[in-house]
């Protein structure tokens, strides 16, 4: 029985910067690979190999994509052994805890023809100085977006009945729970289900919620509770020892945009923009939060309108991301194109005697 694999981001460009939830799984790791080379795109073939290996022998593997290059891969995590192979240097630096103990590293840098490597330098050099730029363009603008999402937000807050959602919050938490409380610890996991891309706002959605019974889609305006109920509804289940899975929201970090509740096979989505979904099969519910505004000109009309500059701010961010996107792809060629095939195979054959 093959296992399964389940799809994530594997970092988020926020209004914050860059994040990622690797020092989490580094620290419940009873094994881990950190791999360190340049930018590259060789070691997305080396990942979906890992992947493979293990899922062909039954175990469940967590896919951890690259924003930049969605089909390629950052890091694969196999769940029950904890086992994880990431690639430790770019866009994040990771350093290794536990030296010589369930932390190895794996070192690519030494696997380059050096005679080529300095034909590319001067554009390798020039091109990451436009990549930088670019990058520092797209996180002024989704920081521009996140300050009108705040006024957005303030504008739809001034005519929502809190009342009306806190009656919402409590009946969703008694039939999700009921009298139901396990005698043990939750297990609670963070993930980044998805991003800004090359290509706009992309999800996993699907990949993250395919094996579950339930799915509770909330549409509401911005600003009218949606993750503050999720994270009252997850912190409930972590007290009755359930396990939780919390997305975080790739705009504003302290935002949740989903909980998975796995022994109860449900989860509480933010089912609105820019991730938007309706009821697509058998047990999707959704939950209609957006009758508790008020109807009030004054405030929809303001709302509107920074609804339309807050659009523009994204689609400046998008358009700086694709940049970026651009200049980092330039480098991973140039850097592929100087690797020693027989030395980077070498270095596979080690990790994989180690599989």
């Amino acid at each position: 029985m093959k296992g399964t694999i389940t799809s994530y981001m594997s970092t988020a460009y926020t209004s914050e910067g860059i994040r990622h939830n690797y020092r989490e799984l580094l620290s419940g790791a009873s094994k881990a690979f950190l791999l360190k080379a340049p930018p590259t795109g060789a070691l997305s073939v080396l990942l979906r190999e890992v992947a493979q290996y293990y899922v062909k022998r039954g175990w469940d593997v967590e896919l951890f994509h690259d924003p930049l290059t969605p089909d390629g891969l950052d890091a694969v995590h196999v769940v029950k052994p904890g086992i994880l192979f990431v690639q430790a240097s770019h866009p994040v630096a990771l350093e290794p805890v536990q030296i010589g103990g369930a932390h190895r590293v794996v070192t690519f840098y030494d696997g380059y023809d050096e005679d080529r490597l300095k034909l590319q330098n001067g554009f390798i050099r020039e091109t990451a100085e436009k990549a930088e730029e670019a990058l520092r363009k797209t996180f002024a603008s989704l920081k521009r977006a996140k300050e009108l999402h705040d006024r957005w937000e303030e504008a739809n807050r001034a005519r929502m009945s809190w009342e009306l959602a806190d009656k919402l919050s409590d009946s969703l938490a008694g039939s999700l729970f009921g009298d139901l409380s396990l005698n043990k610890a939750p297990s609670v996991v963070n993930r980044y289900i998805g991003t800004l891309t090359a290509e706009g706002a992309q999800d996993f959605f699907d990949s993250v919620t395919k094996g579950l019974k339930r799915r509770l889609l909330i549409k509401a305006h911005p600003g009218t509770g949606k993750s503050t109920m999720m994270k009252k509804l997850g912190k409930e289940a972590e007290a009755r020892g359930l396990d939780v899975i919390y997305g975080w929201c790739a705009l504003d970090p302290g935002s949740v945009d989903l909980i998975v509740l796995p022994e109860l096979s449900v989860c509480v989505f933010d089912a609105t923009k820019p991730h938007e979904y309706g009821p697509e099969r058998e047990g999707d519910e959704i939950v209609d939060m957006l009758g508790m505004c008020r109807d009030d000109e004054t405030f929809e009309k303001q709302a509107d309108e920074i609804e339309a500059v807050y659009r523009e701010a994204m689609l400046d961010a998008s358009a700086y991301m694709n940049a970026h996107v651009r200049e980092i792809h330039s480098i991973r060629a140039r850097m592929d194109s100087a690797i020693n095939q027989e030395r980077w195979e070498e270095k596979f054959r080690t990790i994989r005697e180690q599989l």
